[in-house]
Protein backbone atom coordinates (compact mmCIF):
# COMPACT_ATOMS: atom_id res chain seq x y z
CA UNK A 1 0.00 0.00 0.00
CA UNK A 2 1.91 2.72 -0.97
CA UNK A 3 -0.22 5.77 -0.06
CA UNK A 4 0.93 6.29 3.66
CA UNK A 5 -1.87 9.11 4.25
CA UNK A 6 -5.00 6.23 2.96
CA UNK A 7 -3.40 3.69 4.92
CA UNK A 8 -3.30 6.21 8.16
CA UNK A 9 -6.82 6.89 7.44
CA UNK A 10 -7.81 3.15 7.40
CA UNK A 11 -5.86 2.90 10.50
CA UNK A 12 -8.05 5.56 12.34
CA UNK A 13 -11.36 4.05 10.87
CA UNK A 14 -10.25 1.03 12.79
CA UNK A 15 -9.32 2.09 15.42
CA UNK A 16 -12.15 3.81 16.33
CA UNK A 17 -15.00 1.59 14.47
CA UNK A 18 -13.18 -0.57 17.61
CA UNK A 19 -15.50 2.09 19.67
CA UNK A 20 -18.08 2.61 17.42
CA UNK A 21 -19.63 -0.01 15.46
CA UNK A 22 -21.56 2.73 13.03
CA UNK A 23 -18.37 3.33 11.30
CA UNK A 24 -17.28 0.31 10.20
CA UNK A 25 -19.13 0.74 6.74
CA UNK A 26 -17.47 3.53 6.32
CA UNK A 27 -14.30 1.36 7.06
CA UNK A 28 -15.07 -1.59 5.22
CA UNK A 29 -16.00 0.61 2.01
CA UNK A 30 -12.18 2.52 2.42
CA UNK A 31 -10.84 -0.73 2.64
CA UNK A 32 -12.39 -1.98 -0.64
CA UNK A 33 -11.89 1.27 -2.32
CA UNK A 34 -7.69 1.01 -1.61
CA UNK A 35 -7.64 -2.40 -2.10
CA UNK A 36 -9.77 -2.66 -5.24
CA UNK A 37 -12.25 -5.25 -4.21
CA UNK A 38 -15.98 -5.39 -3.92
CA UNK A 39 -16.22 -6.07 -0.42
CA UNK A 40 -15.18 -8.65 2.01
CA UNK A 41 -16.98 -10.80 4.85
CA UNK A 42 -15.30 -10.47 8.23
CA UNK A 43 -15.89 -13.72 10.63
CA UNK A 44 -14.98 -14.83 13.96
CA UNK A 45 -15.14 -17.93 15.41
CA UNK A 46 -14.25 -20.81 17.93
CA UNK A 47 -14.40 -24.55 17.42
CA UNK A 48 -11.27 -27.01 15.63
CA UNK A 49 -14.08 -28.33 12.99
CA UNK A 50 -16.99 -27.17 10.90
CA UNK A 51 -19.69 -28.70 13.16
CA UNK A 52 -18.49 -27.26 16.15
CA UNK A 53 -18.01 -23.64 15.07
CA UNK A 54 -19.51 -21.18 17.09
CA UNK A 55 -19.92 -17.78 14.97
CA UNK A 56 -19.33 -14.69 17.24
CA UNK A 57 -19.26 -12.39 14.38
CA UNK A 58 -20.14 -12.38 10.72
CA UNK A 59 -20.17 -9.30 8.52
CA UNK A 60 -21.15 -9.35 4.68
CA UNK A 61 -20.27 -5.83 2.97
CA UNK A 62 -20.27 -5.31 -0.96
CA UNK A 63 -19.13 -1.87 -1.97
CA UNK A 64 -19.85 -0.36 2.15
CA UNK A 65 -23.41 -1.64 2.37
CA UNK A 66 -24.76 -5.13 4.66
CA UNK A 67 -26.15 -7.99 2.70
CA UNK A 68 -27.82 -9.69 5.70
CA UNK A 69 -30.20 -11.45 3.25
CA UNK A 70 -27.00 -13.18 1.32
CA UNK A 71 -24.83 -13.51 4.87
CA UNK A 72 -27.91 -15.35 6.56
CA UNK A 73 -28.07 -17.58 3.23
CA UNK A 74 -24.84 -18.64 3.71
CA UNK A 75 -24.14 -19.82 6.94
CA UNK A 76 -27.73 -21.08 6.93
CA UNK A 77 -27.57 -22.66 3.94
CA UNK A 78 -24.16 -23.26 2.19
CA UNK A 79 -21.59 -22.94 5.00
CA UNK A 80 -22.85 -26.64 6.82
CA UNK A 81 -21.45 -27.75 3.01
CA UNK A 82 -19.10 -25.75 2.04
CA UNK A 83 -16.08 -28.01 1.24
CA UNK A 84 -13.35 -25.11 1.78
CA UNK A 85 -14.46 -24.81 5.46
CA UNK A 86 -11.94 -27.46 6.41
CA UNK A 87 -9.57 -26.66 4.50
CA UNK A 88 -9.43 -23.09 5.69
CA UNK A 89 -8.94 -24.35 8.69
CA UNK A 90 -5.44 -25.94 8.28
CA UNK A 91 -4.51 -22.92 6.72
CA UNK A 92 -1.22 -21.44 7.84
CA UNK A 93 -1.89 -17.91 10.05
CA UNK A 94 -1.92 -15.02 7.84
CA UNK A 95 -1.14 -16.89 4.61
CA UNK A 96 -3.30 -15.11 1.31
CA UNK A 97 -4.74 -17.65 -0.35
CA UNK A 98 -7.05 -17.79 -3.55
CA UNK A 99 -10.48 -19.32 -2.75
CA UNK A 100 -10.59 -21.57 -6.22
CA UNK A 101 -7.43 -23.22 -4.81
CA UNK A 102 -9.53 -24.27 -2.08
CA UNK A 103 -12.01 -26.29 -4.14
CA UNK A 104 -10.88 -29.83 -6.11
CA UNK A 105 -11.26 -29.95 -10.12
CA UNK A 106 -14.26 -32.12 -9.16
CA UNK A 107 -15.62 -29.36 -6.55
CA UNK A 108 -15.83 -26.54 -9.21
CA UNK A 109 -18.30 -29.04 -11.20
CA UNK A 110 -20.18 -30.05 -8.15
CA UNK A 111 -19.92 -27.65 -5.24
CA UNK A 112 -22.81 -25.96 -4.56
CA UNK A 113 -21.14 -23.23 -2.33
CA UNK A 114 -18.58 -22.99 -5.53
CA UNK A 115 -21.32 -22.65 -8.39
CA UNK A 116 -24.27 -20.93 -6.12
CA UNK A 117 -23.20 -18.42 -3.81
CA UNK A 118 -19.77 -17.57 -4.28
CA UNK A 119 -20.96 -15.85 -7.63
CA UNK A 120 -24.13 -14.97 -6.14
CA UNK A 121 -21.69 -13.06 -3.16
CA UNK A 122 -19.03 -11.78 -6.65
CA UNK A 123 -16.36 -14.20 -4.25
CA UNK A 124 -15.88 -16.18 -7.15
CA UNK A 125 -12.09 -14.82 -7.88
CA UNK A 126 -12.27 -13.85 -4.36
CA UNK A 127 -8.84 -14.46 -1.59
CA UNK A 128 -9.07 -15.55 2.03
CA UNK A 129 -6.80 -15.47 4.80
CA UNK A 130 -7.15 -17.14 8.10
CA UNK A 131 -5.61 -15.98 11.17
CA UNK A 132 -5.34 -16.93 14.76
CA UNK A 133 -7.24 -15.35 17.63
CA UNK A 134 -7.26 -15.42 21.15
CA UNK A 135 -7.64 -18.91 23.59
CA UNK A 136 -8.22 -21.37 20.22
CA UNK A 137 -9.93 -18.96 18.24
CA UNK A 138 -9.96 -18.09 14.73
CA UNK A 139 -10.57 -14.80 12.52
CA UNK A 140 -11.35 -15.44 8.91
CA UNK A 141 -11.53 -12.08 6.08
CA UNK A 142 -12.55 -12.89 2.78
CA UNK A 143 -11.96 -10.56 0.11
CA UNK A 144 -14.40 -10.24 -2.91
CA UNK A 145 -13.67 -10.50 -6.59
CA UNK A 146 -11.37 -7.79 -7.82
CA UNK A 147 -13.20 -4.36 -9.02
CA UNK A 148 -11.59 -4.57 -12.65
CA UNK A 149 -12.23 -8.11 -13.40
CA UNK A 150 -8.84 -8.45 -14.27
CA UNK A 151 -7.32 -10.75 -11.52
CA UNK A 152 -5.37 -10.07 -8.71
CA UNK A 153 -2.44 -7.75 -8.72
CA UNK A 154 0.88 -8.32 -6.42
CA UNK A 155 -0.32 -4.22 -4.77
CA UNK A 156 -3.46 -5.30 -4.27
CA UNK A 157 -2.19 -8.58 -2.69
CA UNK A 158 0.54 -6.76 -0.70
CA UNK A 159 -2.30 -4.03 0.33
CA UNK A 160 -3.97 -7.33 2.37
CA UNK A 161 -1.33 -8.46 3.96
CA UNK A 162 -0.79 -5.11 4.94
CA UNK A 163 -3.67 -4.58 6.75
CA UNK A 164 -4.00 -8.18 8.36
CA UNK A 165 -2.85 -7.16 12.19
CA UNK A 166 -4.66 -4.28 11.97
CA UNK A 167 -7.87 -6.48 10.98
CA UNK A 168 -6.60 -9.24 13.55
CA UNK A 169 -6.20 -6.33 16.80
CA UNK A 170 -9.24 -4.79 15.39
CA UNK A 171 -11.43 -8.35 16.08
CA UNK A 172 -9.66 -8.73 19.23
CA UNK A 173 -9.91 -5.32 20.62
CA UNK A 174 -13.67 -5.38 20.09
CA UNK A 175 -14.13 -9.05 21.45
CA UNK A 176 -13.17 -7.63 24.94
CA UNK A 177 -15.39 -4.84 25.09
CA UNK A 178 -18.01 -7.04 23.65
CA UNK A 179 -17.63 -9.80 26.59
CA UNK A 180 -17.26 -6.85 29.19
CA UNK A 181 -20.39 -6.00 27.80
CA UNK A 182 -18.66 -2.43 27.35
CA UNK A 183 -19.15 -2.53 23.33
CA UNK A 184 -20.23 0.85 21.65
CA UNK A 185 -19.83 2.99 25.28
CA UNK A 186 -17.37 6.53 25.10
CA UNK A 187 -14.24 6.64 26.79
CA UNK A 188 -16.04 8.41 29.69
CA UNK A 189 -18.37 5.48 29.81
CA UNK A 190 -15.76 2.89 29.54
CA UNK A 191 -14.69 4.36 32.59
CA UNK A 192 -17.31 2.39 34.75
CA UNK A 193 -16.75 -0.87 33.36
CA UNK A 194 -16.30 -3.09 36.17
CA UNK A 195 -15.51 -6.31 34.06
CA UNK A 196 -12.34 -4.35 32.69
CA UNK A 197 -9.44 -2.84 33.73
CA UNK A 198 -9.20 0.75 31.75
CA UNK A 199 -6.65 3.23 31.21
CA UNK A 200 -6.44 6.46 29.16
CA UNK A 201 -3.27 8.04 27.88
CA UNK A 202 -2.53 11.16 25.97
CA UNK A 203 -0.15 11.57 23.27
CA UNK A 204 2.74 11.61 25.21
CA UNK A 205 2.27 8.42 26.85
CA UNK A 206 0.90 9.88 30.32
CA UNK A 207 -1.55 8.26 32.25
CA UNK A 208 -4.59 10.38 31.98
CA UNK A 209 -7.74 8.35 33.97
CA UNK A 210 -7.97 5.21 34.86
CA UNK A 211 -11.14 2.97 36.09
CA UNK A 212 -11.28 1.68 39.81
CA UNK A 213 -10.30 -2.11 38.56
CA UNK A 214 -7.28 -0.46 36.79
CA UNK A 215 -6.17 1.60 40.21
CA UNK A 216 -6.48 -1.66 41.86
CA UNK A 217 -3.98 -3.30 39.58
CA UNK A 218 -1.51 -0.76 39.71
CA UNK A 219 -1.41 0.13 43.44
CA UNK A 220 -1.15 -4.04 43.80
CA UNK A 221 2.27 -3.54 41.61
CA UNK A 222 3.08 -6.65 41.24
CA UNK A 223 2.44 -7.02 37.48
CA UNK A 224 1.37 -3.58 36.28
CA UNK A 225 2.30 -0.08 37.99
CA UNK A 226 2.29 3.65 37.56
CA UNK A 227 5.60 4.78 37.95
CA UNK A 228 5.66 8.81 38.10
CA UNK A 229 2.33 9.01 35.62
CA UNK A 230 3.77 6.15 32.77
CA UNK A 231 2.65 2.56 32.78
CA UNK A 232 5.06 0.22 33.37
CA UNK A 233 5.22 -3.27 33.84
CA UNK A 234 7.44 -4.91 36.91
CA UNK A 235 9.64 -7.40 34.89
CA UNK A 236 12.01 -5.49 33.01
CA UNK A 237 11.38 -7.89 29.95
CA UNK A 238 8.03 -7.13 29.79
CA UNK A 239 8.45 -3.71 30.31
CA UNK A 240 10.30 -3.42 27.27
CA UNK A 241 8.27 -5.43 25.52
CA UNK A 242 4.94 -3.08 27.22
CA UNK A 243 6.98 0.60 26.06
CA UNK A 244 7.68 -0.65 22.64
CA UNK A 245 3.56 -1.21 22.11
CA UNK A 246 3.05 2.08 23.35
CA UNK A 247 5.25 3.45 21.47
CA UNK A 248 3.77 2.02 18.22
CA UNK A 249 0.70 3.19 19.23
CA UNK A 250 1.66 7.05 20.05
CA UNK A 251 0.64 9.08 16.71
CA UNK A 252 3.62 11.43 15.32
CA UNK A 253 3.32 14.41 13.03
CA UNK A 254 3.79 11.80 10.02
CA UNK A 255 1.76 8.36 10.79
CA UNK A 256 -1.28 7.21 12.98
CA UNK A 257 -0.27 4.92 15.57
CA UNK A 258 -1.10 1.05 15.66
CA UNK A 259 -2.27 -1.13 18.33
CA UNK A 260 -1.42 -4.38 19.76
CA UNK A 261 -1.67 -6.89 22.47
CA UNK A 262 0.60 -8.71 25.12
CA UNK A 263 0.77 -10.74 28.09
CA UNK A 264 2.20 -9.07 31.40
CA UNK A 265 3.41 -11.93 33.68
CA UNK A 266 3.38 -12.02 37.40
CA UNK A 267 6.34 -13.58 39.50
CA UNK A 268 5.93 -17.40 40.48
CA UNK A 269 3.73 -18.01 37.71
CA UNK A 270 1.24 -16.68 38.80
CA UNK A 271 -1.45 -15.89 36.11
CA UNK A 272 -0.92 -12.57 34.12
CA UNK A 273 -2.33 -9.92 32.46
CA UNK A 274 -3.76 -9.35 29.25
CA UNK A 275 -3.12 -5.84 27.79
CA UNK A 276 -4.77 -4.75 24.65
CA UNK A 277 -3.94 -0.72 23.27
CA UNK A 278 -6.02 0.94 20.86
CA UNK A 279 -5.17 4.01 19.23
CA UNK A 280 -8.00 6.68 19.69
CA UNK A 281 -8.85 8.99 16.73
CA UNK A 282 -8.30 12.91 16.81
CA UNK A 283 -12.28 13.05 16.57
CA UNK A 284 -13.29 11.99 19.84
CA UNK A 285 -14.87 14.62 22.66
CA UNK A 286 -12.97 14.68 25.47
CA UNK A 287 -12.87 17.44 27.93
CA UNK A 288 -9.68 16.02 29.87
CA UNK A 289 -6.46 18.60 29.91
CA UNK A 290 -4.88 16.31 27.29
CA UNK A 291 -6.64 14.96 24.68
CA UNK A 292 -7.23 11.16 24.95
CA UNK A 293 -4.63 9.44 22.49
CA UNK A 294 -4.68 6.19 23.15
CA UNK A 295 -6.97 3.28 25.36
CA UNK A 296 -5.55 0.34 27.20
CA UNK A 297 -7.64 -2.41 27.86
CA UNK A 298 -6.54 -4.73 30.67
CA UNK A 299 -7.90 -8.14 31.61
CA UNK A 300 -6.95 -9.65 34.83
CA UNK A 301 -6.62 -13.30 34.87
CA UNK A 302 -8.34 -15.16 37.51
CA UNK A 303 -5.96 -16.90 39.82
CA UNK A 304 -6.59 -21.21 39.73
CA UNK A 305 -8.37 -22.36 42.46
CA UNK A 306 -7.08 -25.36 43.67
CA UNK A 307 -8.99 -27.71 46.55
CA UNK A 308 -5.89 -28.54 49.11
CA UNK A 309 -7.35 -32.19 49.44
CA UNK A 310 -7.07 -32.48 45.50
CA UNK A 311 -3.19 -31.30 45.37
CA UNK A 312 -2.58 -33.86 48.59
CA UNK A 313 -4.00 -36.52 46.33
CA UNK A 314 -2.49 -35.43 43.62
CA UNK A 315 1.10 -35.06 44.79
CA UNK A 316 1.38 -37.48 47.74
CA UNK A 317 0.93 -34.87 50.51
CA UNK A 318 -0.07 -34.80 54.14
CA UNK A 319 -2.70 -31.98 54.82
CA UNK A 320 -0.76 -29.57 56.26
CA UNK A 321 1.62 -29.73 53.17
CA UNK A 322 -1.12 -29.64 50.58
CA UNK A 323 -2.08 -26.57 52.06
CA UNK A 324 1.51 -24.72 52.33
CA UNK A 325 1.52 -25.83 48.87
CA UNK A 326 -1.54 -23.96 47.40
CA UNK A 327 -1.39 -21.13 49.53
CA UNK A 328 2.19 -20.75 48.10
CA UNK A 329 0.71 -20.94 44.80
CA UNK A 330 -1.65 -18.60 45.29
CA UNK A 331 1.54 -16.07 45.67
CA UNK A 332 1.18 -16.04 49.34
CA UNK A 333 4.83 -15.48 51.35
CA UNK A 334 5.99 -17.68 54.03
CA UNK A 335 4.98 -15.46 56.70
CA UNK A 336 1.76 -14.97 55.35
CA UNK A 337 0.85 -18.22 55.40
CA UNK A 338 2.43 -18.79 58.58
CA UNK A 339 -0.01 -16.12 59.90
CA UNK A 340 -3.41 -17.54 57.55
CA UNK A 341 -2.57 -20.88 59.47
CA UNK A 342 -1.47 -19.96 62.83
CA UNK A 343 1.81 -21.41 62.29
CA UNK A 344 5.17 -20.14 62.91
CA UNK A 345 7.55 -19.38 59.97
CA UNK A 346 10.04 -22.04 61.07
CA UNK A 347 7.26 -24.54 60.71
CA UNK A 348 5.93 -23.65 57.39
CA UNK A 349 9.57 -23.27 55.87
CA UNK A 350 9.95 -27.26 57.36
CA UNK A 351 6.84 -28.53 55.56
CA UNK A 352 8.22 -26.92 52.06
CA UNK A 353 11.77 -28.69 52.26
CA UNK A 354 9.00 -31.84 53.17
CA UNK A 355 7.57 -31.15 49.83
CA UNK A 356 10.76 -30.38 48.18
CA UNK A 357 11.77 -33.90 49.36
CA UNK A 358 8.91 -35.71 48.39
CA UNK A 359 8.41 -34.31 44.91
CA UNK A 360 12.33 -34.35 44.36
CA UNK A 361 12.42 -30.57 43.42
CA UNK A 362 14.69 -27.75 45.00
CA UNK A 363 12.45 -24.36 43.59
CA UNK A 364 9.64 -22.75 44.67
CA UNK A 365 8.62 -22.04 41.39
CA UNK A 366 9.02 -25.49 40.39
CA UNK A 367 6.25 -26.54 43.07
CA UNK A 368 4.04 -23.46 42.00
CA UNK A 369 4.17 -25.16 38.36
CA UNK A 370 3.05 -28.29 39.57
CA UNK A 371 0.41 -27.36 41.60
CA UNK A 372 -0.83 -24.41 39.08
CA UNK A 373 -0.83 -27.69 36.59
CA UNK A 374 -3.02 -30.00 38.35
CA UNK A 375 -6.49 -28.52 36.78
CA UNK A 376 -5.48 -30.13 33.59
CA UNK A 377 -4.65 -26.38 32.30
CA UNK A 378 -1.99 -25.61 30.10
CA UNK A 379 1.74 -25.35 32.04
CA UNK A 380 1.66 -21.51 32.86
CA UNK A 381 5.32 -22.22 32.01
CA UNK A 382 4.76 -22.17 28.92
Amino acid sequence: MSDRTTFDRILAMLHDAVLDDTLWPACSALIDEVCRIKGSMLTFARGQSQDEAEIYLARLYLRGERHYTLESEYFDVYYPQDEKVPRVLRLPDSEVVHVASLYTKEEMKTSATYNEILPKNEYHDGVIVRMDGPNGSRITWSSADPVDGDGWSFDQIEAIRALLPHIRQYVVVRQVLRDAKALGMSLTGLLETRGLAIVHLDGRGRIVATNEHARKILRKGDALLDRAGSLHARLPVDDSALQAALARALPTRTEQGAGGSLMVRRPNHLPGLSVHINPVGAGEIDFRPWRVAVLVLVIDQEPKVIDPVMAAAALGLTPAESRVAVLLAEGRTVRNIATTTGRSERTVRWHVRQIFEKRGISRQTDLVREVLSLDGGPDPGL
